[in-house]
């Protein structure tokens, strides 16, 4: 059994993450944009744990070190990176996502 556990800042980017999808139109409504990311959340908590984990670039340094990330495939745009560290075994702690939108040109 896994725990994934979301920093503060995290868990403050995804409520804020519902506003920017509805204020700049990418969804219609606030339920879709709610939707949106529990999806989002439900499958990091669901399959961080069978992702193929990579190594973070040293431009995500600045969130902690020895980070590692995973991809998620929204839709046909749009790639999230969840950034996290592994507390002990089972246990990842996300201390930051994005997405290629934000930060696609600091991921090789």
């Amino acid at each position: 059994m896994i725990k994934v556990v979301f920093a503060p800042e995290v868990e403050e980017d995804l409520y804020e993450l519902i506003e920017i999808l509805v204020e700049k139109e990418y969804v219609g409504t606030y339920a879709f944009a709610i939707s949106y990311v529990e999806d989002l959340v439900l499958d990091i908590q669901k399959n961080i744990d069978v992702k193929l984990r990579r190594k973070a670039p040293a431009f995500f340094e600045r969130y902690g070190k020895e980070l590692q990330y995973v991809t998620y495939q929204r839709n046909v745009n749009t790639t999230w990176y969840v950034f996290f560290s592994l507390l002990k075994e089972n246990v990842y702690f996300v201390k930051y996502i994005t997405n290629n939108h934000a930060a696609g040109q600091y991921i090789v």
